[in-house]
Parts: structure tokens; sequence; C-alpha cells
């Protein structure tokens, strides 16, 4: 007795009380090593938490950046175009009103159109046309051209791409068959615009003096007869100084709007996150005590329950020892020692649940692990009047992964629990199966006991949840945790009145 006494009266040199932190739980021992000593190596391998604020900072600006670099761009783009075009819409409604003003104080008729006598090569006699009245009309026409404003060179074209008339005098009598946008022009019937030209279009084509700005707006407007068809093609080289400024600014004030709209959208959104994100971490630890006191709680009302009657037993024991012959004494102090290694067990399986499960995963022989857990319990199967039958698979069984230590308290408080059931006798079975992909290896503790209630069976894992007289509610969650740290897991199957099957999973090594 006293061995026994002495024994467990040095356990709590190496107790920890569990403290609440702002993290959780955390333990203070008594021993000067465990105070120095680093993290286990589970806990050192828990995941950080999310940092909400550092991604949304990271993630936000990239998205908005790119967001507001292709909604500038493409504004940006819009503003030119549309500038561009409507400045030639603009020409192309000035010229044919020229045109159809000039055809018509000329008295062309309906079937002449300006378009038809540009060319000094028509025939002049079949359009019913007074040769000096056409060359008269030619020449107003070509002034109007010459004179627009920021022109830099206007010209026109016959149909066979000849140019007959030019503001450069070199040019006339050429020809220009190889030009896109004339033949666009010729095609479409309809106004053709290209954007800004560089420089270096300008000195390819060979047809524009040095000295002019380094950007040019080139326009081709058709003039089409009384059929419809295009009788000339009229040919505008514009230098739009004004128009590229408006140009500048148009596109200066899209990137600032965008720029500050960019940056007021990811400072207001900054500035929403970084409130949700104190809210959350206030939150978080808010429920990380309440967490922890309520643990307390169950904690506390389990030890309460389960230290009373051993107490009571014990303190009886001691007051029948003092008047009681030698042999009730040396039953009293059985009880006594009976019920201190009882309190003991408790307090050792609620420290191992508070502890985190420490420790590198090894292979284990499962084979091995069962037939030691059935020679420590063949005792109380035989005290019990408990038959055990172990189904030993005929294949080879494969090693699987985890702890010893850990598995075999593990299996024996399964174990332990269908002897609990089996109170009056019964039948035990346990089976190893190996079988899935990935492939997992299970051991079933199979019991014909009285089962456990539907509504019971899901509080089962749930610390400090226990129907014994005598248990504190850790065994079946410490099972849990064990298995899971394993890699694996633990299933239950029970029916009132037919009995229970535990299925312990193993990640096969």
């Amino acid at each position: 007795m006293n061995e026994q006494v002495q024994d467990f009266t040095e356990r709590p040199s190496v107790y920890r009380i569990p403290e609440i932190s702002a993290s959780g739980w955390s333990f203070l021992g008594r021993r000067g090593a465990d105070a120095g000593s680093p993290a286990p190596a589970s806990a050192q391998e828990l995941a950080p938490r999310f940092n909400l604020l550092r991604w949304f900072s990271i993630f936000a600006l990239v998205a908005i950046l790119v967001i507001s670099l292709v909604l500038a761009t493409i504004l940006s783009r819009f503003v030119s175009d549309e500038i561009l075009e409507h400045d030639a819409a603009l020409t192309d409604q000035f010229v044919v009103s020229v045109a159809e003003t000039q055809a018509s104080q000329a008295g062309l008729g309906p079937k002449v159109t300006l378009g038809d006598i540009l060319d000094e090569r028509a025939n002049f006699a079949k359009l019913g046309v007074d040769p000096q009245l056409a060359a008269s009309v030619r020449s107003q026409f070509y002034d109007h051209l010459r004179f627009l404003p920021d022109v830099m060179r206007a010209q026109v074209f016959a149909r066979d791409r000849q140019v007959i008339w030019s503001t450069d005098p070199t040019l006339v009598g050429k020809a220009n068959r190889h030009n896109l946008e004339l033949e666009k022009a010729f095609a479409s019937r309809a106004l053709v615009a290209t954007n800004f030209l560089t420089r270096e279009h300008r000195i390819a084509e060979n047809q524009l003096p040095e000295g002019h700005a380094q950007f040019f707006l080139e326009t081709y407007m058709p003039l089409l007869n009384a059929k419809g068809e295009v009788a000339s093609v009229v040919e505008i080289y514009k230098e739009p100084r004004s128009l590229q400024q408006a140009i500048q600014r148009g596109t200066l004030l899209v990137w600032v709007c965008t720029a500050f709209g960019a940056l007021f959208l990811y400072l207001a959104m900054f500035w929403i996150i970084r409130r949700a994100d104190r809210m959350l971490g206030q939150q978080q630890h808010r429920l990380v005590e309440t967490e922890a006191l309520c643990v307390i709680g169950e904690m506390s009302a389990a030890v309460a329950h389960g230290i009373r009657n051993p107490l009571a037993t014990i303190r009886s024991s001691a007051e029948l020892a003092l008047d009681g012959t030698p042999e009730s004494t040396r039953k009293n102090a059985t009880d006594i020692i009976s019920q201190v290694d009882r309190l003991g067990k408790w307090v050792r399986d609620l420290l191992v649940f508070s502890r985190p499960l420490t420790g590198e995963n090894r292979t284990i022989d499962v084979l091995a692990l069962v037939d030691d857990c059935l020679a420590s319990f063949a005792t109380r199967f035989e005290q019990s009047g408990i038959s055990c039958d172990f189904v030993r698979p005929s294949d080879p069984v494969p090693h699987v992964i985890g702890d010893r230590a850990l598995a075999t308290q593990a299996l024996a408080n399964v174990v332990s629990n269908a002897i609990e059931a089996l109170s009056k006798g019964g039948a035990l079975r346990m089976e190893i199966k190996v079988s899935g992909v990935p492939r997992m290896l299970r051991l079933t503790v199979t019991d014909n006991g009285p089962g456990i209630a539907p509504a019971e069976l899901d509080l089962v894992f749930r610390p400090y949840y226990t129907t014994k007289r005598n248990g504190l509610g850790l065994g079946m969650a410490l099972v849990k945790r064990i298995m899971e740290r394993f890699g694996g897991g633990i299933s239950l199957q029970s029916m009132e009145g037919e009995g229970t099957q535990a299925c312990l999973s193993f990640r096969v090594a």
C-alpha cells in the first residue's frame, strides 16, 4: 500500500495546470525543463492564422491596378478614336457640302455631279457640260480644299487611281495603285479615316514635306456620281495640332480620374477590411476565452463529479480502519488503494487529453499490438466471463503508420469500454481488414452488449460526456484524437440490444 501511495504522490510533480491565454490553452509545468522546452512538434506545425489584411492589401492592389490600367487604356483609346472620327466626319461633311453647293450653283443638272467633272480627261460633251464651266467649278472647289484648316496637302484621285489635282504640283499625273486606304474608299464608297500616322509612315510614302508635326491625320472622301458610283476620291492630310492637344488633354483626364478613382476605391476597401479584420480578431479573442471558460466548466464539473464518490469511499474506509479488526483494516486499506488508483487513472487521462500529442509517427505491427492488448486483458476477460475471438487474416498484414504507445492506449480504451459494456459476460470479436484507396487497415472490435442509443451515439466522442457512474468521459475523445493524429480515424456502429462495433482506421505504411 505504501509503495502504491508513494507512486501516486510523486506523479503530481509533473502535472501541468491549464492556463487560459489569448491563443487558447497553455500548460504551466512545475519542472524547470518543461518551462524552457520548445513547443511540441504538433504545435509548431499548426497552420498560422490567415492574415486577411495582408492578403487583401496585396491582391486588392494588384486587381485594382490591373483593372484601372485596362480601363484607362480602353477609355483613352475610345476618346482618341471618337475625336478623330468626329473630325474626319466633319471634314467629309464640309467637302461633300462644298461639292453639292458648287454643282448646284453651276447648274450641272441632276445627272451630273461634281465628281464627274473633276477629271479633265472626262467626256464633257457626253455629260452635256461646258468645259469652261467645268474648269471654273473645279478651280473653285480646289480653292476650298486648299484653304481647309490644318491642311498639309490635298489631292484628288480619278477612277484609274491617278492624281488629277494636288496642292503639290509634282504629284499630278502620278498613279497610286498600292494604297490600301484609297482602294478601300473606292470599294466601300464610304469615308475612310486613319489615325495619327508617324513620321516614318510619311517618309516611307515620300509625299509630304519635312518640317511638320510628328503626327498627322489622313482622310479619304469618295465623291459619287448620279448612279451612286465613286467618280473620284479626295484625300486630305491634316496636321491637327488643336485636335492632338484635345486628345492629350482627354487622355490625361482619363488617366488622372482613373488613378484617383482607383486610389479612393483601394483606400475605402482597405479601411473596411482593416476594420473587419480588427473586429474578427476581437471576436476570435473573445471566442477563445469563452471556449476556454466552457472547457474549464465542463472539466470542473466532470472532475468534481468523478472525485466525490472515491473521496467519500476513502474517508469511510479510513474511519472504519481506525476502529476495525486487522482483517477489516486490510479490506479497508485495499479499498483505499483501489480508489486512489482510480483517481490516479482519471488524473493521468485528464492530463493526457489536455496535452498536445507529441512524437513522430512510425510503423506499427498491428498483429503484435493486438496480441499484447489481448494478453494484458486476459485476466479481466476471465473474471468477467467474456469470450474473445481474434480473427487472424490469412494474408500478410502490412504495417501501419502511428505511435506504438499511443496506439496501445487507444486500443486499450476501446477494449476496456467493450468489457464494461459486457458486465454480465458475453462475446468480443476482433478482426483486421485492408481495403480502400488510399490503402487503409481497419481494426474492428465488436461486442454483443446492450448497445448505444442513437441519441447518445453522436455524443460518445465529446469530451467529459459519459454514461458511466465512475467515468470521466475522456476515453473515446482521447481515442479520436490519437487516431486523427495517425491520419486515420474511428467510427462507431451500434444498435440497442444487439451490441456495438468500433472501427479503428490506420494508414498503411
